[in-house]
């Protein structure tokens, strides 16, 4: 080959390679907690992301191209700091989607606001994650606020009316999990319970990983508490009802705010004559009617076909529904600029009873939802 034609090949290699990087596939970043204590329900809330993604992969993509998830785990806020770098910085992700855990969303989403990259709270609900005047940073699921008032109201309106019993004369006990999902919603608890009238006789706070709830309970019988309000991850929902059988601690009611009551798994190790009659506000189940969520079916038999089980709660429904959502506005923008990301997410507005877990969306400054139920 003489050093013309040399050329000529490599300029047609050149050209070659440079067409096929045009084709590149669109990155989207997936920060959850997938391993340590968090990972059962970090799992589950990453399915109902992937399922939203192969699902738009199928129906050809994001502006054309496929979705590449890359998935970052993190067990806690400096682990999901160095996640949100590596993403933006040396993965370039388009936008991130996450995380479950409110104290990883709170750390991570100021790392992706600072580098300009949109970031999708699915699933965390403190709501301190969304009122820090962070211009990228949107949530599409119900909040801590949301979750108090549920287990508020339901002390006013389904526990005292059926032990016939004035909601003002119950004695009610709060636990929390002592991280920032638990003491956001405790702290709406009391905020709540106050304009209610409520006697609120303990606020306890607690270790997720403890492995002895027992002076815990012991100050809730000193208390003669009525009601007990507990915001929980699995392990120490299971912990405190095996604990308060140990110790014969029977409240009139408890209501549980979270993925810890919800679980499958958490059913099975307490044993459903235990669980009988137990209340909890968390994110819509998979057997919601189809008539107020159009396309649960569907979601629970992709779920079905791709993880050979039903779901395990409602949390990869929640981060389907919000992921679809996100990556609807995605496609609906004129780029995948950061700033026409943002303009297009500020255009949604779904009515409520219009998606898979009957949730509405329409995002504002400051806001989660303007609607939600």
């Amino acid at each position: 080959m003489n050093k013309k034609n040399w050329l000529t090949s490599a300029c047609a290699v050149l050209t070659i390679s440079t067409c096929f990087a045009t084709h590149a596939d669109i990155k989207l970043g997936a920060l959850y907690p997938l391993s340590g204590s968090l990972a059962l329900l970090g799992d589950e809330s990453y399915r109902g992301l992937e399922i939203a993604v192969a699902e738009r992969n199928a129906s050809g993509g994001l502006k054309g191209e496929q979705i590449k998830l890359l998935k970052a785990d993190a067990v806690d806020a400096g682990q999901a700091v160095g996640a949100a770098r590596k993403l933006t910085s040396v993965e370039n992700v388009t936008a991130v989607f996450g995380s479950y855990s409110s104290a990883l969303a709170f750390a991570a989403t100021q790392v992706t606001e600072m580098a300009g990259v949109p970031y999708f709270e699915l699933g965390a609900v403190s709501d301190n994650i969304t009122e820090r005047d962070l211009k990228y940073v949107v949530r599409s699921n119900p909040t801590a606020k949301n979750f108090a008032e549920g287990t508020i109201t339901a002390i006013t309106k389904i526990v005292g009316p059926t032990l016939n019993i004035e909601p003002k004369q119950l004695k009610i006990a709060i636990i929390h999990e002592d991280a920032l999902y638990g003491t956001t919603i405790a702290s709406f608890q009391k905020q709540f319970a106050k304009e209610q009238g409520l006697n609120v006789v303990e606020v306890l706070p607690y270790s997720a990983k403890a492995i002895d709830l027992s002076s815990l309970i012991l100050r809730l019988k000193g208390s003669q508490a009525d009601v007990v309000l507990q915001t929980s991850y699995q392990n120490d929902t299971t912990l405190f009802f095996r604990q308060i059988r140990e110790a014969g601690f029977k409240p009139k009611a408890v209501i549980g705010a979270g993925g810890g009551y919800s679980m499958q798994d958490t059913l099975k190790v307490v044993g459903a004559e235990n669980m009988e009659g137990i209340l909890d506000v968390d994110f819509p189940q998979f057997q919601t009617n189809e008539a107020g969520a159009p396309g649960i079916g569907a979601f629970a038999k992709a779920y079905k076909d791709r993880y050979g089980t039903d779901p395990r709660s409602g949390h990869s429904l929640i981060n389907y529904v919000g992921a679809k959502i996100f990556l609807d506005a995605m496609e609906s923008s004129e780029s995948l600029d950061a700033e026409a990301i943002r303009a297009s997410v500020s255009k949604i507005d779904i009515p409520v009873g219009q998606t898979a877990a009957g949730i509405g969306a329409k995002f504002a400054a400051k806001e989660t939802l303007k609607k939600t139920f």
